[in-house]
């Protein structure tokens, strides 16, 4: 085999595999809004789960700094 063809071979197989891969996470989007959806039928607001999904992804250190942030803002605002 060429290199000129393995390397054609090889593009296909990747362009394959990322088209699998998208077609994939189309559909694991499909699930989570589903879940979004139900989670909004039953009451809960689906922003602030959104929020707790964002901050869960910190490590305690980015939490807390953006926690105090926070707080140092919203009692700037009068808020707290």
């Amino acid at each position: 085999m060429s290199k000129a063809a393995f390397a054609k071979d090889q593009l296909k197989s990747f362009i394959n595999r990322i088209e699998r891969l998208n077609e994939e996470r189309e559909a694991l989007s499909a699930d989570i809004r589903e879940v979004f959806a139900e989670a909004k039928g039953t009451g809960f607001d689906t922003k602030i789960m959104r929020q707790v999904i964002r901050m869960r992804k910190l490590d305690k250190a980015d939490f807390q700094e953006q926690e105090a942030i926070l707080d140092l803002y919203l009692t700037a605002m009068d808020m707290r």
